[in-house]
């Protein structure tokens, strides 16, 4: 019923231009795509705001390039998922050689404030897909086929990802006192 009702939206968009039809599908995905640059800028909220506005100023634009192949939610994360990419991508042509490694640099530096800090430095030793596959599976609770298609990487691949993410994660979180009790 949620696919209709956006699916609906969608039309009343792309068909009218109903900028009001547009602010529900914002204030329904606003919060998880939110949440999906927080987990990937490690808790830069300044940083997450600017590329979530982003990415529905391009989804805003390109509604009518929507084909309902997929899940409107599943076609926002794409585009939340590329303006993250071409972000990095800017990042590194900025960056000068000395810099720390690129994998380093996509998360902010901040002070360490409890668990939620402790998740965010774990989430920067992944690497950037490993990091994007965690955060969709295990906090946007997206499903394998669903992060396949946002990432345009096989499901096999995408189950790998995530396999070494959580070893990864573990690894880091036990080394730094949790021990899972």
């Amino acid at each position: 019923m949620s696919q209709l009702n956006d699916i609906s939206l969608v039309a009343q968009v792309v068909v009218f231009n109903n900028t009001k039809a547009f602010d529900q599908l914002v204030k329904k995905y606003q919060s998880p795509i939110r949440r999906f640059f927080l987990n990937q800028t490690c808790g830069d909220s300044e940083l997450s705001d600017d590329l979530a506005q982003d990415t529905f100023i391009k989804a805003y634009t390109n509604m009518a390039s929507f084909k309902n192949l997929s899940n409107f939610s599943t076609w926002l994360y794409r585009i939340a998922y590329n303006v993250f990419y071409d972000y990095i991508r800017s990042r590194r042509e900025t960056d000068d050689l000395d810099s720390k490694e690129v994998d380093s640099l996509n998360c902010v530096d901040q002070v360490n404030v409890g668990q939620q800090m402790d998740i965010y430095q774990s989430l920067k030793m992944l690497k950037e897909i490993e990091r994007t596959c965690i955060t969709l599976f295990y906090m946007e609770d997206l499903s394998i086929d669903k992060i396949a298609g946002v990432t345009g990487i096989p499901t096999g691949t995408v189950k790998s990802h995530l396999s070494r993410g959580k070893e990864k994660l573990a690894t880091y979180l036990k080394q730094n006192g949790y021990d899972g009790n």
